[in-house]
């Protein structure tokens, strides 16, 4: 390992280029946090050689540079960027707005010793005029952007080809735009530098763009840290993971794959690697009180699915290579890439619900059904030998097992454990369906067991259910299916869009009191209600009439009491008799869940109760128990 100081004209006069790896992050540094500072210190070293005083180099850091082989005469010097990109990148756009500064200022003189900095000599003698011309080489989500923005000759060059980044006026658009990273950079340290340097009241601007330059290209050092041929890349990359902009776990797996691909690593990186770029791999995602980036809990799901071992996310590197450098892991780049790429199309399709595969169909059902732990078995189950019949047979058992214990309001706090022992019997190669369900099934306690169907249609025509079990996603996704199942063969649409706009409406309202009678024709206040609730535990005898109140609060919450209807109508007959509600359902609802209420001339706990067992005779086949053979 060797280690100098040099200036920005020493880094960049030879004939070299520095690449930034694939497997590295983009440049994100910005105005704010980075590029503000860094004007500053040019700034105020160009004032110093304007006063005549003594300079001072100003020290912006270190960068770690791993020099490459040269195999043949053509070609130029290379060095990898194992740290440092930002900085290194940054010095580009600087010395590239300061060739337009320069022309601008009509300083032609001193274009030549910035542009060696900034394009390599003699391309007659290179591989690739088009890339090694560049002084630096950026990763490949930066590369359309930084060709572009590097080799515009003006401003209005720019403007050109960064239309939807300006005004009609020519400056850089402030709101509603998302500017390229190095297209923002160089109008940003022009525009500094043509204030700067125009300011004649500290001298003319001729005297000042030369005292710009030499701050530029001399008063700025970085030490250059260049590895040996025994020094370990991949260790140094890791020990300054800390460094410049916070790196995620899955930064630092894509460069411990990448430091493995050798020369195929530009082919993997395309064909394998580019779609874990897409937006959709970088949104946060949260589970319990973490949130990361969903390419991370795709990487622990996918090691998880693979080798039936619970994985620390927060561990998530040391996890990864454990497994990869294990007897069974996928040891090569390409290998890791193939596995990666098998379960993300799989994964894509579980978080995503999209598609038609047994995996998309399951991802959407148990959307809402906090059912991560699940995740691991069911990539596991979709790239298994299993057929399309027995996956979904797999996925139906598994969504009944969420389902009905969320309607009987057990807790979910063992689903890791269970799920991980099905996991595991599938990696042994001795599960079934057969097999699955009598597992599920032999599950006992209450933090395991799967319901039976007695069970589950007490709870279901008993429990408080909304407000209690369940939120209002969890009980629109259980109405989706029932209207589903609902409709017939020739019903025009079998399966409804969505009834995610569509309000949750409690038949009998929570506040009943102003238009529903009880059963001995007399009318309840909230005050009554209220005064009713302790006797509910009292050991004397309670009267009919508070009976009667108490079982109307019971009833309320009852899946048999709760609907889907318009906002609309939901807001205008809230608290409303049932007959107003019935003819707003008339009139309003396609819903078959609501036409047996179009029906019914009344409605009280008795309808209630009838309502919650018509609407088990659906749920008890859409979601088969334990004793289902």
């Amino acid at each position: 390992m060797d280690s100098r100081t040099f200036t920005v004209q020493q880094i960049y006069q030879d004939r070299r280029q520095y690449r930034v790896p694939f497997y590295q992050r983009p440049y994100v540094w910005n105005r704010d946090d980075q590029w503000g500072r860094l004007w500053e210190d040019i700034r105020d070293k160009a004032e110093a050689r304007l006063q005549g005083g003594k300079t001072f180099p100003h020290f912006m850091g270190a960068v770690v540079l791993e020099p490459q082989k040269k195999t043949g005469l053509l070609g130029v010097e290379r060095h990898h960027i194992i740290d440092g990109q930002q900085r290194l990148t940054t010095l580009q756009y600087v010395m590239t707005a300061l060739v337009h500064t320069l022309r601008a200022a009509k300083n032609d003189k001193l274009l030549p010793l910035i542009e060696a900095c900034l394009t390599n000599s003699n391309p007659e003698t290179m591989e690739d005029v088009a890339v090694e011309r560049f002084k630096l080489w950026p990763t490949f989500r930066d590369r359309k952007q930084y060709e572009l923005a590097m080799t515009a000759a003006s401003l209005d060059e720019l403007r050109q080809r960064f239309p939807a980044s300006f005004t009609q006026t020519g400056s850089l658009r402030k709101i509603g735009a998302d500017h390229p990273p190095a297209l923002e950079a160089i109008v940003f340290f022009h525009e500094q530098m043509l204030d700067w340097v125009n300011d004649e009241a500290e001298g003319d601007v001729a005297t000042r763009a030369t005292a710009l330059a030499a701050a530029v290209l001399t008063d700025l050092s970085i030490v250059c840290i260049s590895l040996g041929e025994d020094d370990d890349a991949q260790v140094i990359f890791e020990t300054l993971n800390g460094h410049g902009a916070e790196l995620h776990a899955t930064d630092l797996i894509r460069n411990f794959i990448f430091m493995r691909a050798g020369t195929d690593a530009d082919d993997l990186y395309n064909n394998l690697w580019s779609q874990f770029e897409a937006p959709i791999w970088s949104e946060k995602q949260t589970r319990g009180r973490l949130s990361r980036p969903r390419l991370e809990w795709f990487v622990q799901t996918t090691v998880q699915a693979q080798t039936g071992e619970e994985i620390d996310v927060g561990r998530l590197y040391a996890g990864y290579r454990r497994f990869v450098d294990s007897a069974a892991g996928p040891h090569a780049a390409g290998a890791q890439l193939g596995m990666l790429n098998r379960f993300g199309e799989h994964y894509r399709a579980l978080v995503t619900g999209t598609g038609s595969e047994p995996i998309a169909v399951f991802g959407r059902r148990i959307a809402v059904w906090d059912a991560s732990p699940t995740h691991a078995l069911a990539l596991r189950v979709a790239t298994s030998s299993l057929s399309t019949d027995e996956q979904q047979e797999i996925y139906s058992c598994i969504e009944s097992y969420l389902v009905r214990r969320a309607v009987c309001g057990l807790s979910r706090k063992n689903y890791n454990k269970v799920f991980a022992q099905q996991l595991k019997r599938l990696i042994d190669g001795d599960l079934t369906t057969v097999a699955f369900r009598a597992a599920l099934a032999s599950l006992s306690g209450e933090a395991s067991r799967w319901p039976t169907d007695d069970e589950f249609k007490r709870q279901w025509i008993e429990g408080a259910t909304y407000p209690g079990r369940l939120d209002a996603a969890k009980l629109r996704a259980i109405f989706h299916r029932l209207e589903t199942a609902m409709r017939s063969e020739k019903t025009e649409e079998l399966v409804p869009l969505t009834l995610d706009a569509l309000d949750i409406d409690h038949i009998m309202p929570k506040s009943w009191y102003g238009h529903w009678l009880l059963a001995d024709g007399t009318a309840a206040s909230a005050f009554d209600a209220i005064n009713a609730q302790p006797l509910r535990f009292s050991s004397a005898d309670v009267d009919p009439r508070t009976q009667a109140i108490l079982d109307r609060e019971d009833a309320i919450p009852r899946l048999g009491n709760l609907t889907l209807v318009h906002l609309g109508v939901n807001r205008a007959l809230q608290n409303h008799g049932y007959g107003a509600k019935r003819e707003a359902l008339f009139e309003h609802s396609n819903l078959h869940l609501n036409r047996a209420l179009m029906t019914r001339e009344s409605w009280d706990e008795a309808a209630i109760s009838a309502r919650g067992e018509a609407l088990f005779e659906f749920a008890v086949g859409i979601w088969p128990g334990p004793n289902t053979a």
